[in-house]
């Protein structure tokens, strides 16, 4: 439930177009929704402004559904991150308005307008083109949340100047997500360019001694350009919620 849907619940009450024994009805389920594979969190839109969202891996097709039915239920917005193809092409078929993002691996439905709630813009930086699933993410997922985006793909620091191009772009975002692999130096080039906030997103994409994302994230951490905030490895998501709310109105 939305703060404009739980406004014109009120509204209606006060007005005598439902009743109260009607509107408590619908907040019977507010604070969560049990659907027996989940505890759905209906309450999350009012307390964070951002919904519940699905986390798809380890899910199966049916639990998806079933949360998937009781949140369209309620009129909200649906994301659901990290999806295989196959699930996603099953769950189109009983959710014809929802999109396949397939590079984010994500997949949304609509149900509402999503209204800009940001005071500018979220740019994506990815390293490399490896890197790209999780920059798509964030990038779905910002947009998602009701924000302004644009992405720069493949500026890592092997060719520093691509990153330079960009530089008008990069002065002109609000919030920059930067996502890379390999050492994860990208997010301490970008940080030292700029007087934004920089969010780094370390990829599991790099050789034996990456150890899976970890010597990028190290990296990040120890990044010697102030305003570098880090998120856990390949998560674009997580990455995305910190921009939107730092970008918001």
């Amino acid at each position: 439930m939305t703060p404009e849907h739980l406004e014109k619940l009120l509204d209606a009450v006060r007005n005598g177009t439902t009743t109260v024994g009607e509107a408590v009805q619908q907040l019977r389920e507010l604070p969560f929704q049990d659907v027996g594979c989940a505890q759905i969190d209906h309450h999350r839109q009012l307390r964070q402004g951002m919904p519940e969202v699905i986390f798809g891996e380890g899910k199966t097709v049916e639990q998806i559904l079933r949360i998937m039915n009781a949140m369209a239920g309620k009129g909200s917005n649906i994301l659901a991150t990290r999806l295989v193809a196959e699930k996603a092409h099953e769950v189109c078929a009983v959710f014809p308005a929802a999109t396949w993002h397939a590079e984010a691996r994500c997949l949304t439905l609509e149900q509402k307008p999503v209204g800009q709630r940001g005071k500018g813009t979220v740019l994506v930086v990815s390293a490399g083109t490896s890197d790209i699933p999780v920059a798509a993410e964030a990038l779905v997922t910002a947009r998602f949340l009701g924000n302004e985006t644009s992405h720069v793909y493949d500026v890592g620091v092997a060719g520093i100047h691509r990153l330079l191009a960009r530089h008008e772009q990069l002065a002109a975002a609000s919030v920059i997500i930067v996502v890379a692999g390999m050492e994860g130096a990208l997010p301490s080039v970008v940080g030292g360019l700029v007087d934004k906030p920089v969010i780094a997103v370390p990829t599991s994409i790099g050789y034996g001694a990456s150890f899976g994302g970890i010597a990028a994230l190290l990296g990040m951490l120890n990044s010697c350009a102030a305003g570098v905030t880090v998120v856990n490895i390949d998560n674009g998501f997580g990455a995305a919620c910190a921009a939107s709310l730092i970008n918001r109105v």
